[in-house]
């Protein structure tokens, strides 16, 4: 019997093992939780920070460190937004939560022209509000579901877009040094965080609130990222062990690396690999 063939209730531990053990080594790897944390899980109604907040529970469980987690959904006055969703599921698992009530998507739809993509204004006016209620509520940490592939279409996004090689850290610091925010699922592919949440039956508020996303650059890259996968499977894996693996000297950023102050050794090294790529 294969793993497409187990029971329901076999495939959904054999999942969930799975991603709480890459949950449990990002943790390690970047120590995104301390003991005393209070933790604030941003909360969309998507597939990703349903399992976040379901794995990081389960954590709180079993962790040997005492950590605190607040819930936290931003009613953007999206229409059609089912508000009672998420406090139901809430209140069901007798989780800790604040909804916050911002009207940013006024804000987005008065400043975008209609046809052009909002999520850039958007996720900055977000990102605001998020930080002040993380303040408010003491938040040690900012923990977000972004996942593996949400990491690699961002690099590429840089990349084609932007001109620059960045993508998301699963550890960031704030640049008003005031705010730490973590990707616990970093690690996590997004089909198994997919296949975990239809398993789990999460209620999922769609993403397509806003209209359609089709044509957005994110899911041009996601829609190759997919395609090189399915042509060469492990692909995404390599790409993102790359972003851990990274040599600057071979790199081009005079601001990272002095390059401007190389000098030849009066000894060669006899023993060093050339790594000049001629």
């Amino acid at each position: 019997m294969t793993a497409t063939q187990l029971h329901p209730s076999k495939q959904l531990k054999k999942l969930q093992a799975r991603l709480r053990g890459l949950v449990g080594k990002a943790i390690r790897d970047y120590n995104l939780i301390e003991a005393g944390d209070r933790i604030m899980v941003c909360l969309s109604g998507g597939k990703d920070s349903y399992t976040l907040l379901d794995i990081l529970l389960h954590l709180q469980r079993a962790a040997p460190i005492d950590f605190e987690i607040l819930a936290v959904n931003l009613d953007q006055k999206q229409p059609n937004f089912p508000e009672q969703v998420l406090p139901n599921y809430l209140n069901q698992l007798q989780v800790p939560y604040r909804i916050v009530e911002e009207d940013t998507y006024s804000t987005v739809k008065r400043v975008i022209p209609e046809g052009k993509t909002m999520c850039g204004l958007c996720s900055r006016l977000r990102r605001g509000i998020l930080y002040r209620v993380a303040q408010e509520e003491q938040a040690t940490k900012i923990a977000l579901g972004h996942h593996r592939e949400d990491i690699i279409e961002t690099l590429f996004l840089n990349l084609f877009h932007a001109g620059k090689l960045e993508a998301m850290p699963p550890k960031l610091l704030s640049d008003n040094r005031q705010h730490m925010v973590i990707r616990p699922l970093a690690y996590c592919p997004e089909a198994d965080i997919q296949r975990y949440a239809d398993l789990r039956q999460f209620p999922i508020i769609p993403c397509t609130l806003c209209g359609s996303q089709e044509t957005l650059q994110r899911v041009q890259v996601k829609q190759m990222l997919q395609a090189w996968e399915q042509e060469t499977p492990g692909r995404l894996e390599t790409i993102f062990r790359s972003l851990q693996n990274i040599e600057l000297s071979q790199l081009a950023d005079p601001q990272l690396f002095d390059f401007a102050h190389l000098a030849i050794a009066a000894t060669p090294y006899a023993d060093s690999p050339d790594r000049s790529g001629l």
